[in-house]
């Protein structure tokens, strides 16, 4: 399969559609998703636009949809049916979830190579093995999802899929890892507030980036990447020794999240920026002069402000690139490690689960304990009997 001719006229018609998602699809995918979705995809992805579906899980089903096109196309020859049935289905699961050991020994096991490579060359496969059981379980969903507002009813819930996904899962053997296989804690926050120490425009933006997404509890990227002025509000100042009310204060800030992965758009949910992290994103919008919109945006080489947000990608390349500026490895972390780390530092600290999981929103005790039980078994006796 090859990705469709840019200057198809029907190519054209859906990449001005995508236009009016802009805002939510970043533009240099504009071309590439016209080029793999249908004119009923686009049109399916503007109603959920109209119907306020939140821009991060917007997002994510347009990029599943995309995958799913392209390898629907690769694997029969064909656009995705709506709805699909079920054999099509687990052959989805099939070619995506198998058994390493297995396919050494029968090549036909597990994705074809004409598929593999048709699915490389189009940028949306970029590891060879079985994926992991979580992302085909959020391609299902998302499947799922966009058959539904399609008015269709799919064949999701049959036992034949249940029981393939159960064992494929199985089959391919493939641990769970963290998104961030190193936590950012405060000490490898400091080495990266180091390595932005300078007095450039990027360098005020990137230490108020930094410390506004670990110290307000482990913030998204794409919760950092969409944060608008209107989100903030000044508040009086707050006592340094809270046992000591009329002690030296410390300045305050509240961050209202709005809607997030686990909130509503509706809920009055928000976070408190205290000290330096708070002194720090006062220093960056009075320095970029922004009074309204975006608070961290794009800065050209030239160190010229752009009107535009950074994306949630932009947010990870930030922290990449100052990784690798403090002598870290990037490949380490990732984003997704300041949320990992504020977590893990609280552990350290001796502060409440409950009391840090209302600064980082975690609505699940079971997944912001795993922090906590990792920094205690780090610090315990019980893996220290011979050292």
């Amino acid at each position: 399969m090859q990705q469709a001719d840019r200057f198809d006229p029907k190519v054209l018609r859906r990449a001005e559609a995508l236009d009016a998602l802009d805002s939510i699809l970043p533009f240099d995918r504009r071309n590439f998703l016209a080029g793999l979705l249908t004119d009923d995809d686009v049109e399916t992805l503007r109603h959920l636009a109209r119907q306020g579906i939140g821009d991060n899980s917007l997002r994510a089903l347009a990029s599943d949809l995309a995958y799913l096109e392209a390898w629907c196309q690769a694997a029969i020859g064909l656009a995705l049916p709506w709805p699909a049935p079920e054999a099509l289905l687990i052959k989805f699961v099939v070619h995506h979830l198998w058994d390493p050991a297995r396919r050494e020994t029968d090549p036909s096991h597990g994705m074809p190579e004409e598929v593999a490579a048709v699915l490389k060359g189009a940028g949306l496969l970029r590891a060879d093995g079985p994926h992991a059981p979580s992302t085909v379980r959020r391609r299902l969903s998302s499947w799922s999802t966009l058959t539904q507002w399609r008015g269709l009813k799919g064949r999701f819930n049959a036992a034949g899929l249940r029981q393939a996904l159960k064992l494929a899962s199985r089959a391919s053997a493939r641990p769970r890892g963290r998104k961030s296989p190193k936590a950012v804690t405060a000490d490898v926050v400091a080495a990266l507030l180091k390595a932005c120490a300078g007095d450039r425009l990027v360098d005020v933006r990137d230490r108020a980036l930094l410390l506004m997404a670990f110290a307000s509890g482990g913030r998204r990227r794409s919760e950092v990447a969409g944060l608008r002025v209107e989100h903030l509000t000044e508040q009086d100042p707050v006592p340094l020794d809270p046992k000591d009310p009329d002690g030296p204060t410390l300045p305050c800030m509240t961050i209202h999240l709005g809607r997030t992965k686990t909130t509503q758009a509706d809920d009055d949910t928000s976070v408190l920026l205290i000290g330096c992290p708070a002194i720090a994103l006062t220093e960056w919008l009075e320095r970029a002069g922004i009074s309204e919109g975006a608070v961290f945006r794009g800065i050209d080489r030239w160190g010229h402000l752009e009107r535009k947000a950074l994306t949630p990608q932009s947010v990870n390349l930030v922290l990449k690139r100052r990784i690798a500026q403090a002598g870290l490895d990037p490949k380490a972390f990732s984003a997704h490690g300041l949320r990992a780390g504020y977590l893990t530092e609280s552990a350290r600290r001796g502060i409440p689960l409950p009391e840090a999981m209302q600064q980082s929103q975690h609505r699940s005790v079971q997944q912001a304990s795993r922090y906590y039980n990792d920094a205690e078994r780090q610090m315990g006796r019980a893996a220290r009997l011979i050292t």
